[in-house]
């Protein structure tokens, strides 16, 4: 859609990204996408399928003939396999664990950020990840990069019930080679360890709202 809007927002694990994504889309009546859960419904679908995550010849094969598909709600837009989104399966920690390994794959990325781009067809988004505005949409004006502290990431995910190892996966997300976890050089850095996501997602409306009036969009 030509007039789409992107507004990214990037950070480490249990930062807030989705949280707060989810309630912007639904404050500016935008879809959220969630590209980590992308990246790790290729991934889920690799371990079902006995794919070697070592071997990247086997991933990218496998991503070749990969069924998966765009579907669109009212508020959010997510890959589908053969009519699933596997939305429960997906955030295992075996999945957790894994997903590090895969995104890094030249292959794998190219094929995500072209899907990722290929979402601005259902209108506009609010689009969470690690590269978002450094990497898959550096166009926009709207960029956003959410942290908190190892203590306070490590916390939200033990309350969600997970065992990921949150320094372990942005360490290596902060040193791969292609498109690394880092904010970009125009994002507003948030540091919310001490904020509610309500009060952090409050201010970023503010300033998506203030940066429209200001580009007349």
């Amino acid at each position: 859609m030509k007039d789409a809007i992107v507004i990214a927002i990037d950070g480490p694990s249990a930062s807030g990204k989705g949280t707060c994504g989810r309630y912007l889309a639904g404050k500016l009546g935008f879809r959220h996408v969630d590209t980590g859960a992308m990246y790790r419904t290729f991934t889920w679908h690799c371990l079902q399928a006995g794919i070697d995550i070592g071997q990247a010849p086997q991933v990218v094969e496998f991503l070749r003939r990969w069924p998966a598909e765009l579907v669109t709600t009212s508020d959010e837009v997510r890959l589908e396999v053969g009519g699933k989104s596997a939305a429960g399966e997906i955030r295992s920690d075996e999945v957790s664990n894994t997903v590090a390994r895969i995104s890094p794959i030249a292959a794998v990325r190219i094929w995500m950020v072209r899907t990722q781009r290929e979402c601005l067809r259902f209108g506009s988004v609010v689009m969470d990840g690690r590269d978002i505005g450094t990497h898959v949409f550096p166009e926009t004006p709207f960029k956003f990069f959410l942290t908190a502290s190892d203590e306070v990431r490590a916390k939200r995910r033990k309350a969600e019930g997970s065992g990921e190892n949150t320094a372990e996966r942005d360490r290596r997300d902060s040193t791969r080679k292609v498109a690394p976890l880092e904010p970009a050089r125009d994002a507003v850095v948030i540091d919310n360890s001490h904020e509610s996501p309500a009060v952090t997602a409050e201010f970023m409306l503010a300033h998506v709202e203030a940066k429209r009036r200001q580009l007349g969009l």
